[in-house]
């Protein structure tokens, strides 16, 4: 089996790398480093797969690279590559999201048309494009209605994705993942702050009244769950990938309290782009995937 992975050097990239190595693949793995966080800290997160006699790694913007060539003899694409951040994409900064979420995402579908014996290519979007969702806990077919720019480019994402499954028969399979957490998390995520906060003496802003809830993933089970996306999801579906549990971030800020009680809150205004509550309908994925 010959996977090709963008994003490879991002959070959750990273450990879908490995598990699909893991797994006995072979891994074409591709990331440009973009400058949302540290690059320096996803040049680490790489150190185990680069190196893999199964892995051949390309640190290049997708666009720059020969897509036929990249693709060619792959049975599965994942497709992670995108630009992070619900608060950070307002304003100017929103060409980055168009380019790097929409634009890349197009490149890349349109050169999946020419994979013969392509299986599966499997989005990852996020449950941003609920917004603020008329129900909890959300299933796949409720209205997408995003609260922030960021959102707006990952549901277009999908449509996307549809256009090109419906036209062209590429087998796309749509992701939503719900606040993914764990090793190597991005340094802009509330736990790494909330610890990095109580480890280095300085005081954690908690946006909000702190009774938002999210429906927080294990990025183990988010993995897992992208896995069984590429060998049982149905081609032209979308599935939600959640913890399948609301926890408020209160609650959460407590439990790291139990193991540094030295964390310091102190409260800000709601950001503009946050939703109120996030808890995913994982029924669909439980019934068809076996992870």
């Amino acid at each position: 089996m010959k996977v090709v992975i963008t994003g490879a050097a991002g959070f959750i990239g990273s450990h879908l790398a490995e598990a699909c190595l893991g797994r006995g693949w072979n891994v074409v793995a591709i990331d440009s480093l973009t400058t949302y966080y540290s690059p320096r800290a996803k040049v680490q997160n790489t150190r185990g797969f680069e190196s893999h006699h199964r892995c051949l790694y390309h640190e290049h913007d997708i666009l720059d690279l020969d897509l036929e060539d990249v693709l060619n003899g792959a049975d599965v694409i994942f497709h992670l590559a995108a630009q992070a951040g619900v608060r950070a994409s307002w304003g100017h900064s929103f060409d980055a999201y168009t380019q790097l979420n929409v634009t890349v995402l197009q490149r890349l579908l349109e050169a999946a048309r020419q994979v013969e014996g392509l299986a599966k290519f499997v989005f990852v979007s996020s449950s941003s494009v609920y917004g603020d969702a008329e129900t909890l806990p959300t299933s796949e077919d409720q209205i997408l209605r995003p609260v922030s720019p960021y959102g707006a480019t990952k549901a277009l994402g999908e449509h996307l994705s549809y256009l090109y499954f419906r036209n062209y028969d590429v087998p796309v399979v749509v992701l939503r993942y719900f606040s993914v957490y764990g090793p190597r998390q991005r340094p802009d995520m509330a736990f790494h702050r909330a610890i990095e906060a109580a480890l280095h003496g300085t005081v954690f802003e908690l946006f909000g009244d702190g009774r938002q809830t999210r429906d927080f993933t294990f990025v183990e089970d988010a993995v897992s769950g992208t896995i069984a996306a590429a060998l049982e999801g149905r081609p032209g579906e979308t599935y939600n990938l959640g913890g399948g549990a609301r926890v408020s971030m209160q609650d959460c800020l407590e439990l790291i309290r139990e193991e540094l009680p030295q964390l310091q809150v102190v409260r800000r205004t709601a950001q503009r782009g946050d939703a109120r509550d996030t808890a995913a309908d994982v029924s669909k994925a439980q019934a068809e995937f076996v992870y």
